[in-house]
């Protein structure tokens, strides 16, 4: 690949990193504690590129005035270069044009993993505060229904916020947990019953208030909690749409 090439994917490639920290983009793909690292990451490739085009400006203007030997063919043609470094060129143009969304319900339906099967605690459950309704994310809410033997959420109203997932005839609320990036999410959710959910399609995020049905979380039922919704909202999806 010549070195114009080169800088030029090089500036692209680091652009749309800067792209995706800096607008928040981000977050679609990797967590928040991320974005300093990609910042630099891209801002370095930036500057790498620039300071070798700059670099190459000075050169051809310093040899421009030298003859060229007589007899002697410019070596400069290339041949069998390869196209596959413009491959490169995919992501970018994926982040600039695309912007691909974060993920959500089909990748719930195809995951046989869930996150409550990986995150048994060993050393109990911190108090629930004493608020008439309790927000939780997902991922606490069916850790507790599945290991919290005092049963802390037993009569309790608590608010769970995550997006529509369908299969079958159940409908569920669900998220999805990373520890680096989307590539290793993890699902978790919570089958909703007690209201007529048919006008809320697929992926929409909600609010749902309601109570956990004690016990439901077992691992015949994979542990996933059967969750009695007295109100559910729907809402816009938040800018981190992932849980840590």
């Amino acid at each position: 690949m010549r070195r114009e090439t080169q800088n030029i994917l090089l500036v692209l490639l680091g652009g749309a990193l800067l792209k995706l920290a800096l607008t928040g983009t981000y977050l679609r793909y990797v967590k928040e504690s991320l974005q300093p690292w990609l910042v630099v990451t891209g801002g370095v490739m930036v500057v790498l590129a620039l300071v070798s085009i700059a670099r190459d400006i000075r050169a051809g203007q310093s040899s421009a005035g030298q003859a060229q030997p007589s007899g002697v063919e410019h070596a400069g043609h290339e041949h069998g270069s390869s196209r596959s470094p413009w491959m490169l060129l995919l992501p970018v143009l994926a982040v600039f044009l695309i912007s691909p969304p974060a993920l959500g319900a089909d990748t719930v339906n195809r995951s046989d993993r869930n996150a409550a099967q990986e995150a048994k605690a060993s050393s109990g459950f911190a108090p629930l505060p004493s608020d008439e309704v309790v927000p939780l994310t997902i991922g606490e809410f069916v850790t507790r229904t599945a290991w919290d033997d005092s049963g802390s959420l037993d009569n309790r109203t608590v608010k769970l916020t995550g997006f529509v997932v369908r299969k079958d005839a159940d409908v569920f609320i669900a998220r999805l947990t990373i520890s680096c990036c989307a590539a290793d999410a993890s699902p978790v959710k919570a089958k909703m019953v007690g209201q007529d959910f048919a006008a809320l399609p697929t992926d929409q995020w909600v609010e749902a208030t309601g109570r956990v049905v004690p016990g439901s979380a077992t691992k015949e039922s994979a542990f996933v909690p059967t969750f009695t919704v007295s109100q559910v909202v729907p809402i816009t999806a938040p800018e981190d749409t992932y849980e840590g």
